[in-house]
């Protein structure tokens, strides 16, 4: 099927999963997402930490098995080794390879922790986290900010709440060179600008985006530290 912007209202915490689309392939054991971003956060940003904050534990089911590689998926089910020190994932008594399952309650999507702990004390003993992207913010939702940080893109709404930039799979966003990733962004932040915050669905085309919004995101002012433009910010660049 060919997704069109508000097409499929994919981003329904009351009905979760049933609007997640999964692309399968059972002759070649593929399972895996087909329009929503692969999102990777590794980095303990304050906005990374904010959004772990409000996710929701929970047991393995098949969308978390997307999230990672087919011979991983047996360690969705094995408890961290804090919790069992015997448990397969465990490394040598307490290191752990584990990964721990989660949603996000605001747009219903799954979330795998991974987990790498050295054995002994003062070792590595970090998380990993993967998730998709939403295809659009919620739909009561007005954008108000655009924040890059930690190279994650986030989106703040009106009524405060953060959420993963909106993505469609295989158009990446990025910053500070001229490239096909700082094209998607910019049409994506042109196409918010332009609705005053209304439309939010991802899959702008590279071609929509205003030449002034493009200049920054190619700069290398949008790729240092953390960068926030408003939604009036936006609208004032498509004016100047």
């Amino acid at each position: 099927m060919t997704y069109q912007a508000r097409e499929l209202n994919l981003t329904d915490p009351t009905n979760g999963y049933l609007h997640f689309v999964v692309y399968t392939e059972p002759r070649l054991s593929i399972a895996s997402n087909s329009l929503n971003a692969d999102v990777s956060i590794e980095r303990q940003t304050p906005l990374a930490q904010e959004w772990l904050g409000r996710l929701v534990r929970c047991e393995p089911n098949a969308l978390h098995c997307t999230l990672v590689e087919q011979q991983k998926i047996p360690t969705l089910f094995h408890p961290c080794v804090e919790e069992d020190k015997d448990s397969p994932s465990a490394v040598a008594g307490s290191g752990c390879v584990c990964r721990r399952t989660f949603y996000d309650p605001e747009f219903g999507l799954p979330v795998v922790g991974k987990h790498f702990k050295h054995r002994g004390e003062g070792g590595t003993d970090q998380w990993t986290y993967q998730t998709y992207a939403p295809l659009d913010l919620r739909p009561e939702d007005t954008f108000s900010r655009f924040i890059v940080s930690g190279g994650l893109f986030w989106a703040r709404t009106e009524k405060g709440l953060l959420s993963i930039l909106p993505q469609q799979n295989a158009l990446g966003y990025n910053v500070g060179y001229s490239g096909g990733g700082p094209h998607a962004l910019a049409a994506y932040l042109t196409q918010v600008a332009a609705t005053n915050g209304e439309n939010t669905a991802a899959g702008t085309p590279y071609e929509e985006a205003h030449p002034a919004i493009l200049a920054w995101t190619q700069s290398s002012a949008a790729d240092r530290g953390t960068n926030e433009l408003t939604l009036h910010d936006l609208k004032t660049m498509q004016q100047a």
